[in-house]
């Protein structure tokens, strides 16, 4: 099984006037195409730092991250905003959708931002709307769906550019439970039928019974063992 994404050794130190606050310790991780993996912990273990350090959000003080292939902490600024736009989907707790584009043109805007020559896929996107059940929500703007709604445009969003990894960040954290399990059963299937790999840090158990397998993080360290689930 082909490794997407290996993660050594991570530190985060964050300067607090004279302070050095560490945010992670010695983070290592591999995890493989077509995974879906939940990080757990409780606020302020480490796992939204960790998130964004492999997502190029933010640099670790050190260790190496290689997504896909290709060595995001050896990379310039702008070359790790190439991987990020090439190789990685974030839908994040804000569903962050421009407010004044349709939920297509939403869709549109990501793959035009994806391709170099601006080339779309109208087959993809509506395989993608089709199957988070969009498709006759295509031409409403943001303000006219339910939040619901708009986390399942979010999540179409990132996986209509076939990222090789999806990053979510307490995707479910503003729905209610009934918007939560629709959004949950999304991921799943989009883990299924495309073998889409995912990241998920969560808060909530139910959610990370979903996944795959589960990872649990305490003051900036993996504390356990992975936990395979089948599903």
């Amino acid at each position: 099984m082909r490794t997407i994404l290996q993660a050594e050794n991570l530190e985060k130190v964050y300067r607090v006037g004279r302070v050095d606050v560490p945010a992670l310790r010695g983070v290592s991780l591999d995890v493989h195409e077509g995974e879906f993996l939940a990080i757990m912990g409780p606020s302020g273990c480490g796992k939204s730092t960790m998130l964004h350090l492999l997502g190029g959000l933010l640099t670790p003080t050190s260790g190496r991250i290689v997504i896909d292939d290709e060595d995001l902490t050896a990379a310039s600024d702008a070359r790790r905003t190439d991987i990020r736009r090439r190789k990685i989907g974030f839908v994040f707790q804000r569903f962050n959708l421009f407010p004044t584009l349709t939920a297509e043109g939403n869709l549109r805007l990501a793959e035009r931002i994806h391709s170099a020559n601006g080339a779309d896929d109208p087959e993809r996107r509506r395989d993608v709307l089709r199957l988070l059940k969009l498709e006759d929500k295509m031409h409403h703007k943001p303000l006219e769906l339910s939040g619901g709604e708009q986390q399942r445009v979010a999540l179409a969003r990132a996986v209509v550019t076939r990222p090789a990894l999806i990053l979510a960040d307490e995707p479910t954290g503003n729905l209610d439970s009934e918007n939560s399990a629709i959004v949950l059963n999304m991921f799943q299937e989009l883990n299924y039928r495309f073998n889409q790999t995912i990241i998920m840090i969560t808060h909530n158990p139910e959610a990370a019974a979903m996944c795959r397998r589960i990872i649990q993080m305490r003051d900036g360290r993996i504390v356990e063992p992975t936990a395979s689930i089948q599903v």
